[in-house]
């Protein structure tokens, strides 16, 4: 009961808006980190130059048929738990270690789902190498944070003429949009950790959201700068050779990324680009983003004639991302041989597993649905020695006997993929995203929308853009940048350079806290009455500050007076909740969860004025006392639950 000892003094129905003026940036560089599943990297751009993006530097390694301009996202630590590597050099570097060598070390990729599926992220949640040891999650992703902020500086300093103070420098990181705020409070508190800013300094880091990011990337594109998959034809379902001028678009883009990729730095329009020329004012667009974990879909509007963004429905996706293909080609080795001795070969040799599934991803991203020939995957020799040894047999015979007609052995010593095996492989993961995208577009607040923007690493897949293509293409232009792994990295770098650009968000959810009523007899419940100093009270209100899906600008607030329940009271301790639905009345209701708390400290006790504001990418509280309008110590929290 204790929860609920504050009556709200003013209980503002709506949010005020307070417009901000759009400020001069008072940086002199914007470090963009896109933090992906699959693969991250960084961008910069100088404030004085600020049409110029630059990509990083290309790393070292790399692998054949994968464009090095971003860094696999793995990470490894010594057996004393020291930083070691990351990228492709942890990867090499790993690979290299002799197996029983390797058991001691601590490999992880592919980490930042667990952030995602996660439902009680705290500061202690823990995350598990590939030899089944156990570290804080905040610590592997301060390592990998920290890796970014030495190789970033270099290469900035390397550009500046001048010499960069660290309050000069914003730095932004990218999250999933719908990502909850515990996971984004979990990224901002790495970055404290890894020393990018101080926590004394919030401001100078911005958490940008992937699809938002793509989609301020997308209003300055030219027309020769995507692909239009619109332009392909589709007859009635039934495919004709639709291969050809499909393959041979895709052949130029390849080209012209092949080509862009020589040169690393990026002009951008400084209006919005040619492509929006066609675009009436007030048109509507989807940017589906689909990463190497998630799937996350935003809804957005261009506001003529300041180019701002507004975004049209709440965020929406899942964890649909090309790592599905993954997993599925996963249970599909267990099938084949079995899940005990997969399992005991990913334990005994976790760097051979490693290497079975960089070749396995290789080959992934030349899977297309016209192909016609067998994709060859090779089996790590010791894979093949230790199901000998382990089964006493050979990997032909498990795969004999295993009826699975579409996996065939090559005298190579190569597992063989049919197009059948790669359809099942990609079908699970590809009809979710196409259920996704056609869900959405049938809400009424996204009817009529006319294009459609495929980015992320897993837009890059023939296979993707052609589901996609054959589900959406008449009803809307279905359009891919050329560098599309990188649109979320250059657009995180213009939302750090300015953040007002999106002008409205929607709420993901109903946020509140609970208060005490009058009791009413006959509309309350007799078991939430609650008497003190003689009056009735109804408790467990929930106190709405924002409604899910409601409309927030940029800098309207919420506002709530607080008074202390009881005399020398020095600290109000409020707790949110949150809830997917709006038809809720008391926070016990089924579906409200406690999220967070907001922590305010009182001086005096006398009435506190909270503001909360919820049109940013993240939620923030300020508060001030209202006697002396000083600002009193604020914060939000939620990851102690």
């Amino acid at each position: 009961r204790n929860d609920c000892s504050i009556t709200p003094l003013t209980p503002s129905p709506s949010p005020v808006a307070t417009v901000r003026p759009r400020m001069a940036c008072p940086f002199s560089v914007v470090i963009a980190i896109d933090f992906g599943t699959t693969s991250s990297g960084y961008a910069f751009s100088f404030t004085q130059d600020s049409e110029a993006i630059h990509m990083m530097k290309r790393w070292e390694g790399g692998d054949p048929g994968v464009a090095n301009q971003k860094s696999p996202t793995c990470l490894l630590l010594t057996p004393d738990l020291r930083f070691h590597s990351f990228g492709f050099a942890a990867r090499d570097f790993y690979h290299d270690l002799d197996p029983e060598e390797a058991r001691h070390w601590l490999y992880f990729d592919k980490f930042k789902m667990r952030i995602h599926s996660t439902s009680d992220l705290t500061m202690e949640t823990e995350l598990e190498a590939v030899n089944g040891q156990k570290v804080r999650a905040i610590d592997v992703f301060a390592h990998a944070l920290r890796f970014f902020r030495e190789h970033a500086l270099k290469e900035v300093k390397d550009q500046s003429s001048s010499v960069l103070e660290g309050d000069e420098i914003r730095w932004v990181i990218t999250v999933p949009a719908v990502w909850r705020q515990p996971a984004k409070q979990f990224m901002r508190e790495a970055a404290y950790l890894a020393g990018l800013v101080s926590p004394d300094c919030p401001e100078q880091l911005l958490i940008a959201l992937e699809p938002e990011a793509a989609s301020i990337y997308c209003r300055k594109l030219r027309l020769h700068q995507v692909i239009d998959l619109s332009m392909q034809p589709i007859t009635n379902g039934l495919e004709l050779d639709v291969s050809r001028p499909f393959d041979s678009s895709f052949r130029q883009a390849r080209e012209q990324l092949r080509r862009s990729r020589h040169s690393r730095t990026f002009l951008v329009e400084s209006g919005t680009g040619e492509l929006w020329s066609e675009l009436q004012t007030g048109d509507r667009y989807v940017v589906a983003d689909c990463g190497g974990g998630t799937v996350d879909l935003t809804v957005h509007q261009i506001e003529q004639p300041q180019g701002t963004l507004k975004e049209l429905y709440k965020a929406s996706g899942g964890p649909y991302g090309a790592v599905g293909v993954d997993l599925a080609f996963e249970a599909m080795l267990c099938q084949i041989f079995g899940e005990d001795f997969i399992q005991s070969f990913k334990a005994k040799r976790p760097a051979a597993w490693v290497d079975l599934m960089i070749a396995f991803e290789a080959r992934k991203r030349t899977a297309s649905p016209g192909r016609t020939n067998a994709l060859n995957i090779s089996l790590p020799f010791s894979f093949i020695d230790y199901y000998k040894r382990h089964r006493g047999q050979s990997v032909e015979a498990a795969l004999r006997r295993s009826n699975m007609n579409i996996v065939k052995w090559s005298s190579q010593g190569m597992l063989q993929l049919t197009q059948e095996a790669m359809n099942e492989l990609f079908q699970p993961t590809i009809s979710k995203i196409v259920k996704h995208i056609e869900e959405l577009m049938i809400k009424p607040e996204v009817r009529g929308v006319r294009f459609l923007f495929l980015v992320g690493g897993f837009a890059e897949s023939p296979m993707l853009q052609k589901a996609v293509q054959k589900a959406l293409g008449r009803t809307c232009r279905i359009i891919i940048p050329h560098d599309v792994g990188l649109t979320i990295l250059k657009g995180a770098v213009l939302f750090g350079l300015d953040p007002t650009v999106v002008r409205v968000r929607r709420c993901p959810l109903t946020y509140g806290v609970g208060v005490l009523n009058r009791f009413v007899e006959g509309r309350h419940p007799r078991d939430k009455l609650l008497i003190k100093d003689g009056r009735e009270w109804c408790t467990d209100i929930l106190d709405r500050f924002v409604s899910v899906d409601q409309s927030v600008a940029l800098g309207e607030v919420v506002r709530r007076s607080y008074t202390p329940a009881r005399l020398g009271q020095r600290k109000i301790i409020i707790n949110i909740y949150c809830t997917a639905t709006d038809d809720v009345t008391y926070i016990c209701d089924p579906g409200v969860r406690k999220c967070g708390t907001i922590t305010l400290d009182l001086p005096e006790p006398r009435e506190i004025r909270a503001t909360m504001q919820f049109g940013d990418t993240e939620i923030k509280v300020t508060a001030v006392d209202v006697m002396s309008n000083r600002s009193v110590r604020a914060s939000i929290d939620f990851l102690s639950n």
